[in-house]
């Protein structure tokens, strides 16, 4: 009975000891860890950018760069008439005409989302982006050079008279992430 006493005494000692043992082995996995993704982190040949800060004008850089990087919650609204949208527009971009705004709007969008804004020119862009902050819409950035800079950079569009060869090199990625670096790049030089 003593020895089973003896054994239990031991037990009830080592517990704590091998408890404290497992938890500093899990700290210093985990550390290991972090540097490990630290540095694979650091070969990467762009870095991941920091979140973005909102203004009430973008151009057609940052835009892109948010939705290279899958930046989530922002809407881009197109505010010219449906035929000219139907011709073409920003791929992804939802058509609400500037005479509808604000009220369409307030039917389909939260008021604290980013949204992105172009029309025929950059006035067009700046009343409809006014309407919405009027209406208490927070985020609204005028897309500067509207659609025409959009293009200009390679953006994606899409439309009845949208016809585009993406050239050879469009499902190469090693151009691809030459020319997304390239992109990088400029936008840095903007800033």
């Amino acid at each position: 009975m003593d020895n089973m006493q003896e054994i239990t005494d031991k037990a009830a000692k080592e517990i704590p000891e091998n408890f404290q043992k497992l938890h500093e082995a899990e700290e210093d996995a985990a550390a290991k860890a972090k540097d490990a993704f630290k540095q694979q982190a650091n070969k990467l040949p762009v870095p991941t950018p920091p979140a973005s800060v909102f203004k009430n004008q973008a151009n057609a850089h940052e835009l892109k760069s948010r939705l290279n990087w899958g930046e989530p919650n922002l809407t881009i609204l197109d505010v010219r008439d449906r035929e000219a949208f139907h011709k073409c527009h920003i791929l992804g971009a939802l058509n609400t005409p500037s005479d509808m705004l604000p009220d369409a709007a307030d039917l389909s969008l939260q008021h604290k989302r980013d949204i992105y804004i172009y029309g025929e020119n950059d006035e067009q862009s700046r009343t409809a982006a006014e309407k919405l902050r009027q209406a208490g819409f927070q985020r609204v950035a005028e897309l500067q050079g509207g659609l025409q800079s959009w293009i200009e950079i390679g953006g994606s569009i899409d439309g009845s008279q949208t016809q585009i060869d993406p050239g050879p090199e469009a499902y190469n990625v090693v151009s691809r992430l030459k020319a997304f670096s390239e992109v990088r790049a400029k936008e840095q030089q903007m800033k």
